[in-house]
């Protein structure tokens, strides 16, 4: 077996079962991206590319809950949502390196959001919630009242990682907390036990970017200026 066979079709024997090893290598990749973005870096988005699209692959299938009929297309959707904002966000994070950065070395200087940029994510998270719930309801999905959430919120989520936006941080944990019941009753149980490990650096990740926030550079007009 070649080791893109092994990444593609390969299982990780547990017990009387086994681990797909394209959810647990996907996972990995998450779990990467989610530390380097805590430390700002500009890499946490083509990491979390690679894992974006395997995971794709496991959830688009339902192979591993076995409801192959009826995939998590909420989980596989907002796989392809996250490859569309690793791009934005490396984009941004990029241009924003490049006119400077943050005085402590990270990518950017991150912020709370204004009351405005507030109102904007409470509007799009109702927005979204809606919508993906419909779309759900219409292709077929497991869980659309769960995953319509657990899509919705990853949208925020990761909005408002690109932006800098401090508050991302309370929205993941949300979601995660959503997350982690789905997927267990799904089957997904590698996913699952990383949401428990994501809930983690989530809760670190939100006190690094606020003490960072509240650092003198945070004030830096030029923030707005790169990207909208």
């Amino acid at each position: 077996m070649t080791l893109l066979d092994w990444l593609l079709h390969g299982v990780i024997p547990v017990g009387d079962t086994g681990l797909h090893v394209r959810e647990v290598v996907g996972n990995l990749f998450g779990l990467a991206s989610a530390v380097l973005g805590m430390r700002r870096l500009v890499w946490a988005w083509p990491v979390g590319l690679v894992g974006n699209a395997l995971l794709f692959t496991v959830f688009a299938t339902g192979a591993l809950s076995g409801a192959d009929s009826e995939p998590l297309w909420g989980q596989a959707g907002r796989q392809v949502f996250f490859a569309a904002m690793a791009l934005y966000g490396w984009w941004r994070w990029t241009a924003e390196k490049r006119a400077g950065g943050a005085a402590d070395g990270g990518a950017i200087t991150p912020r709370w959001a204004s009351w405005p940029e507030r109102a904007q994510l409470l509007a799009l998270g109702v927005g979204g919630y809606a919508a993906a719930y419909l779309l759900l309801l219409l292709i077929g999905s497991w869980g659309p009242v769960t995953e319509a959430w657990i899509l919705a919120g990853s949208m925020l989520a990761t909005y408002g990682m690109a932006r800098g936006w401090v508050e991302f941080w309370i929205v993941w944990l949300l979601v995660d907390v959503v997350g982690v019941t789905t997927l267990v009753q799904a089957g997904y149980y590698p996913t699952a036990a990383m949401y428990v490990v994501y809930a983690g650096f989530v809760v670190v990740g939100l006190f690094v970017w606020r003490e960072a926030s509240a650092a003198p550079q945070a004030m830096d007009p030029t923030l707005e200026e790169v990207g909208a």
